[in-house]
This record gives C-alpha cells, structure tokens and sequence, in this order.
C-alpha cells in the first residue's frame, strides 16, 4: 500500500471485502484505489507525502497517471542510492525525509530540492539501510522499530521535525497503551 491524507493504493490481490473494510474506515474524502500492476508491493515502489511521490523506474504509465490522481501529487521516477525501490529506502513526511544512507550528497540535494523537504541520509534499526521497513512516520510521529537506537531516533526527531509537531489526543492515547503494555 501507499497513501497520503488525499488516497490509499491498495494491490490487485487486495479483496473486495479488505477494500470495503477499508472505505468503511477512512474518512470519505480519501480515496481507496485498486491498481492492476504487476509491481504489486506498492510500499516497496512508491514513497509518498501529501504533495510528491518519488516512484520505481518501471511502473506502468497507468499507475503512474493513478499514483498522481488518487494522491494528488507530482510522481518523479527515480532511484536512491542506485536503488529502485524508492518505497523501501525513503521514508517522507510533509516535514522532512530520511534516505538510504550511501546516498551521496548530490543525490540529497537533488531529491530534497526535488521534494521542497530537508532530508538526511541515515538509518534504523541499529544500522538497518531498508527505511521504510523499519520506520513509518507522518507529520506529527514516527513509529521505528525496537532496535532503533537513540541517536538513529534523534536523528529521526530532526529531520521530521517531531519535537515542534503538537501530538493529538489519539497519539497521546496510543503513547499510554504502548507503554502499558511494554
């Protein structure tokens, strides 16, 4: 999947029945979209905010077309660090993002300009250069994995600017019952 306050993408292989359930749960101005193509793990060839998606070389020009539709955005094929899967070495928010971390310093320049965000190249998970497999975060929180060490999740609370970001009640529910439960 790959989403944005505007639209979900969901694959073919996604049901009718995980398709309706996911209209019934988001609100109805975003849009829910089944996209036929064969690069079917939307997460690993599409990295997202609300305004740009960064997409795999080889999607087809349909799904490009639905990516900037459903999303509303800009889509630009690209690579970081000579990876195709952007999905899987990006992680964007409308505050910042964070790339794979052999990604050179013209490659920054060129996809922050590209985004009109501030990004650095880094890591989680205790050196892990797959991003979006061990992080997921929008403007106002980030979620990383347990082995994320301290100074990987400072670096994440820069760039994303999460210090500045007012928590809602939701997040500020969610914080409590994870603590809870750990």
């Amino acid at each position: 999947m790959a989403g944005n306050k505007n639209g979900l993408l969901v694959p073919h292989t996604t049901t009718d029945q995980e398709l309706q359930h996911l209209r019934n749960s988001l609100p109805d101005s975003v849009v829910v979209q089944r996209i036929d193509e064969r690069l079917n793990a939307l997460g690993n060839h599409i990295a997202c905010n609300d305004h740009v998606a960064l997409a795999h070389t080889d999607l087809d020009r349909e799904t490009e077309e639905l990516i900037a539709d459903v999303l509303g955005v800009e889509v630009f094929r690209t690579t970081i660090a000579g990876n195709i899967l952007v999905g899987t070495y990006c992680a964007l928010s409308n505050r910042g993002g964070m790339v794979h971390p052999h990604t050179s310093i013209e490659e920054l320049d060129e996809l922050s300009t590209l985004l009109q965000v501030p990004l650095v190249a880094g890591t989680v998970n205790r050196g892990s250069d797959l991003i979006a497999a061990g992080m997921t975060v929008n403007d106002w929180t980030a979620f990383c994995g347990s082995d994320t060490t301290a100074t990987e999740l400072s670096v994440i609370e820069n760039v994303f600017k999460l210090r500045e970001a007012q928590p809602s009640a939701i997040v500020d529910e969610m914080r409590k019952s994870l603590i809870d439960t750990i």
